[in-house]
């Protein structure tokens, strides 16, 4: 699990924006706000904002995260109890936005013939941080989840956990594109924040239970730099435009998981005991593609 649940600048968390601001000038650019963002700057911005946190972020959350484990979303549910992905022994497996390839490498270990893709050279330089410290050697490839360097048909299975798919402008493109390398009757699973948070402020308290921005508004969230230069982006989607968007791309929705909380009294960002045990914080999908 990498990008979609961390903190960012003025308390703002990926996945649940801060009070909506149409674009500014330049001169007088916010460092957080919601306007429109084209493909290329979604993954232009992205890429850069995790090249710099790549290795903050693993100091921050590895022990939350280990170093080979698959861990769905902040509630904590893992895929060595919820077997979303079945038996994966002798699979080829593609995980896409890996970041220190966590969940690689615990596939892996299951006897996967695994390969995780990141758009960002720093996060990969982590997940090699990862194979040093524990031993492995994990395959892995930089590459835009817009344009997967995987043959036709290569894949058995896709995943990804609160990577890649809620941090480009068309999910429609990246869909399609997994949806050519997985095999016939591949499987497609894949988790991101509840859409369901986009409606709350981003707080693990009291205060992030009473809805105030609105469910249906897909604006993306922005971060910029003080030049107006945009260095984050995060596009939200209701849970009907992410079955439309599967749909329209060919797969089959098997199904759909909403973890309930089970980490203790972990925070993460606006994720906490007190909001999980209430609504709603992670969306897992599970897909065939078609057969």
């Amino acid at each position: 699990m990498t990008a979609g649940s961390d903190c960012h600048e003025d308390g703002a968390v990926s996945g649940t924006p801060s009070d909506p601001v149409q674009a500014p000038e330049a001169e007088e650019a916010p460092r957080v706000g919601r306007w429109p963002v084209d493909a290329e700057t979604s993954a232009r911005a992205n890429r850069t904002w995790w090249d710099a946190d790549a290795a903050d972020y693993r100091i921050e959350h590895g022990d939350f995260l280990g170093a080979a484990d698959f861990v769905w979303g902040p509630e904590r549910l893992r895929e060595e109890e919820a077997r979303l992905l079945g038996d994966v022994r002798g699979k080829r497996v593609l995980e896409v936005g890996c970041g220190g390839a966590q969940c690689a490498r615990w596939l892996g270990a299951q006897g996967a013939a695994v390969v995780g893709t990141d758009i960002s050279a720093g996060m990969l330089r982590e997940a090699r941080a990862l194979d040093a410290a524990t031993g492995s050697r994990t395959a892995l490839v930089q590459c835009d989840a817009r344009r997967l360097p995987f043959a036709d048909a290569s894949v058995d299975v896709v995943c990804s956990a609160y990577g890649a798919l809620p941090f480009v402008a068309d999910v429609g493109e990246v869909l399609a594109e997994i949806a050519r390398v997985l095999v016939p009757a591949g499987l497609l699973a894949f988790s991101v924040a509840h859409p369901l948070r986009w409606a709350l402020p981003d707080d693990p308290g009291e205060h992030g239970l009473v809805v105030r921005h609105s469910y249906f508004d897909r604006t993306p969230y922005v971060e910029t730099e003080e030049d107006g230069s945009v260095r984050y982006v995060e596009h939200h989607r209701t849970m009907s435009d992410w079955v439309r968007a599967l749909v329209a791309a060919g797969f089959v929705l098997q199904d759909l998981v909403e973890p309930q909380w089970s980490a203790g009294e972990a925070v993460w960002g606006g994720w906490s005991r007190l909001r999980g045990e209430l609504v709603p914080g992670t969306a897992v999908f599970v897909a065939r593609s078609a057969g």
